[in-house]
């Protein structure tokens, strides 16, 4: 991107217009795991988003097969496995709670670029680390007494999305948006198909409880439009941050990213009537200011955590 093509107040609106749009339409999954299944909702969903991708592709052109398809795949195994945990929590965990432990990744990365690449790290990345994982807890808040593994799912959905992220940069240079797009859909498709053909769903409970026990559940017109509203907003999500990330500058327009706590919780509580506890939102800001830190002090700014980039 030429110099002359920035426009930071631009990038942050749309930044902010696809974390408002993620924040919502991940809002609607409990329409869904009320009675459906996490696998056939994936499957189904990649599917659609596929068909969006291909059309484009036909109007506009553009490339959707890899140059290096293992390494498209490899990064695509990752975030997929992030995005299968996130959409699996949803239905048992509170959404603020599933999003700030995905956006943890930047935390991650600093680590991995530590322990697997010998980068060095200043103080200052340092304490955000600390800072984001006494954040993280806070929002978990683990109970030694009753501590339920479940509520640490999310932080393991950021590892693999900051893996993912380490990978975009390590092995697909030169790949199109479009292509690491199409690889991410079709990962999470492929996953989905997998646990419809290989779990058993027999003694799955009932209600969102049954969501990831489930292998499929009813198809029927309220079903497909939540898919379709899914599958949708998803890309045009996306497409609004990576519009974000073309008209500014990478290392700023990541700090917007973290709209989406607030936008996710705020839409919870609308339509829900999900709160979130002080200590929580306390929480939140600590991950947040750790993940801006981070983002603004690397030389390869690393994304907040919830799109496949």
């Amino acid at each position: 991107m030429q110099q002359g093509q920035v426009n930071p107040g631009l990038a942050a609106l749309s930044v902010l217009g696809g974390m408002a749009t993620l924040g919502l339409t991940d809002n609607f999954v409990p329409y869904i795991s009320e009675r459906g299944s996490l696998w056939q909702f994936h499957m189904l969903r990649s599917v659609m988003a596929m068909v969006v991708l291909l059309a484009l592709v036909m109007v506009w052109g553009g490339r959707l097969w890899p140059r290096r398809f293992w390494a498209v795949a490899g990064r695509s195994m990752f975030q997929g496995g992030a995005m299968l945990i996130y959409f699996g929590c949803l239905s048992v965990l509170p959404i603020g709670v599933v999003v700030a432990g995905l956006f943890t990744s930047p935390l991650f990365v600093v680590l991995i670029s530590i322990v697997f690449q010998g980068k060095h790290v200043g103080p200052v990345r340092w304490a955000a680390v600390v800072i984001g994982f006494v954040g993280a807890l806070m929002v978990i808040r683990p109970d030694p007494g009753d501590l339920d593994p479940v509520a640490f799912l999310p932080i393991v959905a950021g590892l693999l999305y900051a893996i993912g992220a380490v990978a975009t940069r390590a092995w697909c240079e030169g790949e199109s948006t479009l292509t690491l797009t199409a690889g991410f859909f079709v990962m999470l498709g492929f996953f989905g198909a997998v646990g419809v053909l290989l779990v058993n769903g027999s003694g799955a409970p009932t209600g969102h409880s049954g969501f990831v026990l489930r292998n499929w559940g009813p198809l029927d017109g309220p079903m497909l439009f939540w898919f379709a509203v899914q599958a949708v907003g998803s890309l045009i999500g996306i497409g609004l941050i990576f519009r974000g990330y073309q008209l500014g500058e990478a290392s700023h327009v990541a700090v917007f990213e973290y709209s989406l706590l607030v936008f996710a919780s705020f839409w919870a509580f609308v339509l829900w009537g999900q709160g979130v506890p002080p200590l929580a939102l306390m929480g939140m800001a600590l991950i947040a200011v750790a993940g801006a830190v981070i983002g603004l002090r690397s030389d390869t700014p690393v994304a907040a955590g919830r799109v496949p980039e």
